[in-house]
C-alpha cells in the first residue's frame, strides 16, 4: 500500500496576492489596443491657436514726480517791517499781484531827501553855467585869465556830475520804495506765507524768504530711466539727444490713483550724463495742467513710447504656465502631441502677451484644455481657434489614425 503525502494548504494572504497580479495581468492584456492607448479612451480634445505676429511700439514704465515749471521763492529786496500780506495762502495769482507790503514811510523819507538834494545840485548847476558864460566874457575882454576860466569851467563841470549822482540817489529811493512792495513774479499757486503781520524782516546779508509761488501749467514730470533702457530707445534708434524728434517723443502719465496712462505729454529733456552711482538718467516730459490736477511732488506713472512699432509675437495669457521661475507652454507638435516650450514674456498687450523668446511666427499655442495635458509629449484632439477666442466647442471624436490635417481642418 502506497501512502501519500498530505496537501499543503496555501495561505490565505498568499492566494490573495496571486489572485490580484493575475487580475492585473489579465486588465492589460484587455485593455491595450493597437494605438497603445490605455483602455481604447481617445486623446483630450484641446483648442489650439496659431501665434499671433503684430507690429506694436515698444514701451516702457517708469516712476516719476510732477515738478512745477517754475519755482519762485519769494525774498525781499529790502528790509523792514512786514505791514500787510495782500494775498491768500494757496490761492492762484498771475503775475504782478501784490503779496506783501512792507512798512514805506522811512522809504518814502529817503525819496524826499534825494529829491531835494537833487534840486540843491541842479540850483548849484545853472549857477555854475552862469559863472562859466561870465567868465567867457571876460577871457575876451582881457579882464580874466585863462586860468580863472578853466577854474570856471571845472565847476562848472563838476556841478553837473553833482546832479547826475543825485538823480542816481532819486532813482534808487524810487526803486527801494517800489520795493516795498512784494509782487509775484509769475502765473502760479502760492505757498503758506512764512512770515506775518508786523515781523521784521532783512534782505541783507541772508534774505528771509516769505512764501514760494509754483507755476501749474505746464508742468514738468521727471523720472529716472536705467542705462539699458536709454540704449534701447535712443542710441538703438540713432536719435540724437535734443533733436525735435525726440522732443516730441510721446509720454503718458497717470496719477497713483489712475488706471491706464490718461494723461499725454512729451519727452522735453534728457540728462547729458548718467549717474554713475545708479546707473540711471535723467529726463523730463511736459504736461499740459489746465485742470490744476497734477500738483508738484505727486508721485507718477509714466509710460515712455518708442518711436517705431516692432514686430512682436503675442499669445493669450491663459496658455501660459509657470514652473518655478520659468514660465512655458504648450505647443502642438508632430503627430498631434504636446510639446513643451519655455519662453521669455513681456508685458500685456491689447489683452494677449507679448513673447520675446522661445516662440517662432507659426507655432500653434494650446491654449483651452491645457489640464488635460498630463506629461509631455502627451497626443491631444487639436480644435484651431482664434488667439483670443473662447475654447472651441467639442466635436466628435476623430477616428482611430486620422491625419493631423483632417483634425485641423475639424477643428475650423
Amino acid at each position: 500500500m502506497t501512502c501519500k503525502p498530505p496537501l499543503t494548504p496555501v495561505p490565505l494572504a498568499k492566494f490573495y496576492m496571486l489572485l490580484l497580479a493575475g487580475s492585473l495581468l489579465l486588465l492589460t492584456a484587455c485593455g491595450d489596443d493597437k494605438d497603445g492607448q490605455a483602455g481604447g479612451f481617445p486623446p483630450p480634445a484641446v483648442s489650439v491657436a496659431e501665434v499671433v505676429v503684430r507690429d506694436v511700439t515698444p514701451w516702457e514704465e517708469f516712476t516719476g514726480r510732477i515738478e512745477a515749471k517754475e519755482v519762485v521763492h519769494i525774498h525781499p529786496r529790502v528790509g523792514g517791517v512786514i505791514q500787510d500780506i495782500s494775498y491768500r495762502e494757496g490761492e492762484v495769482v498771475k503775475d504782478g499781484d501784490l503779496l506783501f507790503v512792507i512798512d514805506q514811510k522811512p522809504f518814502r523819507a529817503e525819496l524826499n531827501r534825494a529829491e531835494a538834494e537833487l534840486a540843491r545840485a541842479r540850483a548849484q548847476a545853472e549857477l555854475a553855467k552862469a559863472d562859466r558864460k561870465r567868465a567867457k566874457n571876460l577871457v575876451k575882454r582881457k579882464l580874466l585869465s585863462p586860468g580863472e576860466y578853466d577854474q570856471r569851467v571845472a565847476a562848472e563841470n563838476q556841478a553837473n556830475a553833482n546832479v547826475r549822482s543825485a538823480e542816481a540817489t532819486v532813482q534808487l529811493a524810487r526803486l527801494n520804495l517800489d520795493y516795498t512792495e512784494i509782487r509775484s513774479p509769475i502765473d502760479g499757486r502760492t505757498g503758506r506765507a512764512l512770515v506775518t503781520k508786523g515781523n521784521l524782516v532783512a534782505s541783507d546779508p541772508t534774505p528771509d524768504q516769505l512764501t514760494t509761488v509754483l507755476s501749474l501749467d505746464p508742468v514738468y514730470v521727471v523720472f529716472d530711466s536705467d542705462e539699458l533702457t536709454y540704449l534701447r530707445y535712443f542710441i538703438n534708434e540713432q536719435q540724437t539727444v535734443g533733436s525735435e524728434e525726440e522732443a516730441k517723443r510721446p509720454v503718458y502719465v497717470a496719477l497713483g490713483n489712475e488706471e491706464g496712462f490718461p494723461h499725454q505729454g512729451y519727452l522735453d529733456f534728457v540728462d547729458n550724463q548718467v549717474a554713475p552711482q545708479t546707473g540711471t538718467i535723467r529726463l523730463r516730459a511736459v504736461l499740459d495742467n489746465k485742470d490744476m490736477l497734477l500738483i508738484p511732488g505727486l508721485f507718477a506713472r509714466v509710460k515712455l513710447l518708442a518711436t517705431k512699432p516692432v514686430s512682436t509675437l503675442l499669445i493669450d495669457e491663459q496658455a501660459i504656465l509657470t514652473d518655478q521661475d520659468r514660465k512655458y507652454v504648450y505647443i502642438l507638435g508632430e503627430g498631434n502631441t504636446a510639446q513643451r516650450r519655455d519662453i521669455t514674456i513681456g508685458r500685456s498687450v491689447e489683452g494677449l502677451r507679448i513673447v520675446s523668446g522661445g516662440l517662432k511666427p507659426g507655432d500653434k499655442i494650446i491654449v483651452h484644455g491645457i489640464q488635460k495635458i498630463f506629461f509631455p509629449n502627451a497626443p491631444v484632439m487639436p480644435q484651431m481657434i482664434g488667439m483670443g477666442d473662447p475654447p472651441a466647442s467639442p466635436g466628435p471624436a476623430p477616428g482611430a489614425g486620422q491625419p493631423e490635417t483632417s483634425q485641423t481642418e475639424a477643428g475650423h
